[in-house]
């Protein structure tokens, strides 16, 4: 099975490859630029438009739309395979941010605006004053994409799942909630956690979740992979 589950990660590797890059990209950012890469950046007047967008983008790596995913995959999908590997990567992946959160206790956003770096701010959206490292909405979103693409049949879902996620992960910056430090952390976390439950599930399930068109019968064993 594990086996399967190789194939499956190699199969979506414009997703896996382009993630790869994003996090280089991201460490070199913060390597060069420091903890507040692309924060002072952002440090200018915020379009309206703009603000609209991310603050109800970000809604996306939030907990209450993961659990409604989870539940819509089980009781209007009913897709109990999808559901329970969503299921499993959420709970593990929201395990490992709050055990970070704990270790670390940083609250660097809120010690920022203390120095007085930071002159404009979103409307409606509070700052934060809690452990901001990892970001769970961005944990959270990079789930989801990595189990959304891993059991996608079709291969062009790769790019949009990867963006999507990236977006969400970019609006926590975009509205001072987290540095990119966070960001990377968070999308570090949300993948393993998905390629984790990918691989529990098709183990438990006995069958390999990735899809190709051709089928081929075992009947050995009664099963069809593919």
């Amino acid at each position: 099975m594990m086996n399967n589950s190789i194939r499956a990660f190699r199969n979506k590797r414009v997703y896996f490859s382009g993630l790869l890059s994003l996090l280089v990209t991201g460490s070199c950012l913060l390597i060069s630029l420091g903890p507040s890469a692309l924060f002072i950046s952002l440090n200018s007047p915020h379009p309206f438009w703009l603000n609209v967008f991310f603050i109800n983008f970000t809604f996306m790596g939030d907990g209450i739309f993961a659990i409604s995913l989870v539940a819509f995959y089980f009781f209007y999908f009913k897709n109990r395979k999808q559901g329970m590997a969503l299921l499993y990567a959420l709970l593990l992946s929201a395990i490992i941010v709050q055990l970070i959160k704990n270790l670390f206790n940083s609250t660097e956003v809120t010690i920022f605006f203390e120095h007085g770096q930071y002159m404009f701010f979103t409307e409606a959206v509070t700052i934060p004053d809690h452990p901001g490292f990892p970001s769970g909405h961005t944990a959270i979103a990079f789930t989801i994409a990595t189990l959304l693409v891993l059991f996608a049949r079709n291969k062009k879902w790769q790019l949009p799942g990867l963006l999507a996620a990236s977006l969400v992960g970019f609006s926590r910056i975009y509205l001072a909630q987290h540095f990119l430090v966070d960001i990377l952390a968070g999308a570090l976390t949300g993948v393993c956690s998905a390629m984790t439950a990918y691989i529990l599930v098709t183990w438990k399930f006995k069958v390999p979740a990735f899809n190709n068109t051709k089928k081929d019968f075992h009947p050995a064993t009664n099963i069809v992979y593919g």
